[in-house]
């Protein structure tokens, strides 16, 4: 029998899948995950021991004098070694809890000051880390969701070795803005059991990067050796003066300092650590149960690596090994994407509740353009987990959070960005679980109901905890003044979040309410200042005065560019190119398209910008999410090839599978799925269903998209060789097999159930994407 095309190309389809699946099982694609990646130059990522969205991130905490964001950094001197971290964040650190300190010797004075200087660079793989200290300590690290193991081998001569568990141990913040965490009291005791000695209790803490209210994490500790201990008190809540060190069973105070030291006669000590944000027992049952007495540490590696292996590495495969630093950049930026938000599900002290529950979530300002799209394919489950927790936290607080840590919101930037992911999840059909109703009741309620002010001292204009602080000037006038902070930049986020109502209200069929906030998305526009100019280019988004009146503005600065500036974090030319939603209406008031085309490229061109010497002074700023989404803009304006260019310019010039290999923070993730998106030839926007087409890097690649039935998108490519970097223009593409004349695609088209993109590369532009302009709904609704 003779097949037809589309059922010759199927079975291909099948064929490459299955090779690749085999491939992925064969390979151990953890060897390619550099932990390491981002770690130094401002990147903040926690190069630790980590599941998948794991609550345990194990790791050193590191005193240099500067923050120290993950707990990590390549210098300065060990302070502890502590089971609750953050990866990629910024603002101040958060956590560092929960921790012990070897010492050698005995411990006179267990308060004072305890760092010890590194003797060799850290050793650190996925599932394993191990820190070298100067006075001949080695500490070796595994973990597992809710608990971690602490592998100590002291110095053959060493008499009394000893381990320090101080309860006040916390990351400071040395910045000066008020957002250094803080000890609040604690408690512990101890006791010898079948399993060893053991320890338990808890510690209090408040604020970090979110200014978060006081939260309770207990503990509960084994220890594998026989062991003497005292525990110890001091006299306030920060100093090193002792009140008691004494072989008292149990110390327990809201004002002081606490904890206890436990003295060996071996060499060789192993700790076993749970815990919990709900009780010690809980965290006593939550080591018993993941690490029980007489688990070895190449167990939970092993167990770790297998995890990451199967949950989120093999989601994405190729046979393409030939270029091993690309290999190790596709799965050390999966790896760091993956490890917040923080699954705390049945962790949740605030509520009870048969939802899960999602925490350390940073930020959906950083997230919502490129890196929750991402998860909704790779970890679809989780990402379906990650949407009803949102609405349940807004069931049970009153507002979806922007962001959250420690069950608290905090640290909105922008907009109520999690009305972007939702409309997200609903266009390319999650449902599931989720309760749609109430998903849109949240997201009405966000753009209804001004929160409360929370005077943060950074913005005492408006709320900076949830919400829309500013929405009193966006309701009533249809843009932002100058009487709130940020009011450009909020003003294009509000539009943006508006638009994501109105693509969940057309979809729910509330008609009325649809319209209302296509209306609404659209007053971006009025925002726009037709008469600022800069570089011969004329129309900025632009600050009004309490008078509704235009203020001058220079559109290549922002002054401070912060929480008390009208531009949060970016140029007014940045934002100037933000309404991805209404592009059309973008790109008429730019001039058009020729005009538009010019203003992007002088966007990229060097030399041009005062500032961003370490991006060859562009005004383009790679390391910065305002930013993200504009190489691809050219697709609009029949210049794929340029976007091509650009993007992969970027990705070749400022990412790199090294500890300095990020364009800036990682913002847990962001950075890296931009990356990930670059080398999978495509690009969201969030809250439709388009994706602008881009450049593959690998020959072939197979992202496995879940679900029973199997579904995966294959991409392949030819004419390049892999290696070349000017070898990655398209010269044309085939959809399912079709020829494809388009710079875009849909959800359906590729995603809904699986496909085939097969890209034909060369090494110079070719006028392939001659068909529709990818679509910009808010203007083609009007």
């Amino acid at each position: 029998m003779r097949l037809s095309p589309m059922a010759s190309a199927a079975s291909l389809v099948l064929a490459i899948a299955s090779l690749l699946d085999t491939y992925a099982q064969a390979k151990d694609l953890s060897t390619y995950v550099r932990p390491l990646t981002g770690s130094t130059n401002g990147g903040n990522t926690f190069p630790g021991v980590s599941l998948p969205y794991g609550m345990v991130k194990l790791g050193p905490d590191l005193y240099t004098g500067s923050d120290s964001y993950s707990g990590y950094q390549s210098t300065g001197s060990f302070i502890g070694f502590s089971l609750l971290h953050e990866s990629g964040t910024g603002g101040a650190p958060k956590y560092g809890v929960v921790a012990q300190m070897p010492a050698n010797g005995t411990v006179d004075n267990p308060l004072a000051d305890q760092s010890v200087n590194r003797s060799r660079a850290d050793e650190s793989r996925l599932g394993y880390y191990k820190s070298s200290l100067s006075n001949g300590i080695t500490v070796e690290m595994g973990a597992t969701g809710r608990a971690g193991m602490f592998k100590y081998q002291f110095p053959d001569n060493t008499s009394d070795p000893s381990v320090i568990v101080d309860v006040s141990h916390v990351l400071s913040s040395y910045r000066g803005q008020g957002l250094g965490q803080n000890y609040l009291g604690g408690n512990i005791s101890v006791k010898t059991t079948d399993a060893g000695i053991q320890y338990q209790g808890a510690g209090s803490y408040d604020n970090g990067w979110n200014r978060a209210p006081k939260w309770t994490v207990y503990f509960c500790g084994y220890f594998d050796q026989a062991a003497t201990f005292k525990t110890f008190l001091g006299k306030n809540t920060t100093g090193d003066d002792l009140s008691d060190y004494s072989d008292a069973t149990s110390q327990n105070s809201s004002d002081a300092r606490l904890g206890a030291v436990f003295t060996f006669d071996t060499a060789n000590v192993t700790s076993r650590v749970g815990v919990s944000f709900i009780s010690s027992e809980q965290a006593c049952a939550n080591v018993d149960r993941e690490i029980p007495a007489g688990t070895e540490l190449d167990t939970l590696e092993a167990n770790v690596k297998t995890a990451w292996n199967d949950q989120v590495l093999s989601k994405i495969t190729t046979n393409d090994t030939s270029n091993t630093t690309r290999l190790e950049l596709l799965y050390s930026s999966l790896y760091h994407m993956s490890l917040i938000p923080t699954n705390k599900t049945g962790e949740n002290p605030l509520w009870s509740s048969s939802e899960p529950y999602y925490d350390d979530i940073f930020t959906f300002w950083d997230l919502f353009r490129c890196t929750t799209s991402l998860m909704h394919i790779i970890q679809p489950v989780a990402y379906e987990e990650l949407i009803r927790s949102l609405v349940d936290i807004w069931r049970n607080e009153g507002f979806m959070p922007d962001a959250r840590s420690s069950f608290f919101n905090g640290a909105t930037q922008g907009g109520s960005n999690a009305d972007n992911v939702l409309a997200d999840a609903y266009v390319k059909g999650v449902r599931g679980a989720v309760d749609w109703e109430d998903a849109f009741a949240a997201m009405v309620t966000d753009a209804e109901t001004t929160p409360p002010n929370n005077n943060d001292p950074r913005d005492t204009s408006s709320s900076t905890k949830e919400g829309r602080g500013a929405l009193p000037d966006w309701k009533d006038r249809g843009f932002i003044t100058t009487k709130f902070k940020r009011s450009v930049s909020r003003s294009i986020e509000y539009a943006g979040n508006d638009f994501g109502l109105y693509q969940v209200a057309k979809g729910l069929g509330k008609d009325d309410d649809a319209q209302k906030y296509l209306n609404r998305s659209r007053n971006w526009r009025n925002q726009w200042n037709p008469d600022l100019e800069a570089l011969g280019f004329k129309g900025f988004l632009g600050p009004i005065d309490e008078d509704g009146n235009f203020v001058d503005q220079d559109p290549l600065g922002c002054g401070g560019c912060y929480w008390g500036d009208d531009y949060y974090e970016a140029l007014p030319i940045e934002y100037s190119f933000n309404a991805h939603h209404d592009m059309n209406k973008l790109i008429e008031l730019q001039g058009g398209a020729d005009n538009f085309t010019a203003r992007l490229e002088k966007f990229f061109e060097g030399g041009v910008s005062s500032d961003n010497g370490q991006f060859n002074h562009t005004l383009f700023n790679p390391g910065n999410e305002p930013s993200f989404t504009t190489p691809y803009l050219f697709n609009f304006v029949g210049r794929q090839d340029l976007a091509v260019r650009h993007s992969r310019f970027t990705a070749d010039s400022y990412y790199a599978p090294t500890a300095g290999g990020l364009p800036g923070n990682s913002d847990a993730g962001a950075m890296e799925s931009w990356l990930l998106w670059s080398m999978i030839g495509l690009y969201p926007l969030t809250g439709q269903t388009t994706f602008l087409v881009g450049s593959p890097w690998f020959k072939d690649l197979t992202i496995d998209l879940g679900g029973d039935d199997d579904k995966k998108l294959v991409i392949t490519s030819t004419g390049g060789d892999g290696d070349d970097d000017a070898t990655y223009y398209v010269q044309s593409l085939k959809v399912n097999g079709k020829d494809w004349d388009k710079a875009w695609v849909t959800w359906d088209d590729v995603f809904a159930n699986g496909g085939t993109m097969d890209f034909v590369l060369g090494s110079d532009p070719a006028d392939w994407a001659t068909g529709d302009a990818p679509p910009s709904p808010a203007t083609e609704s009007s």
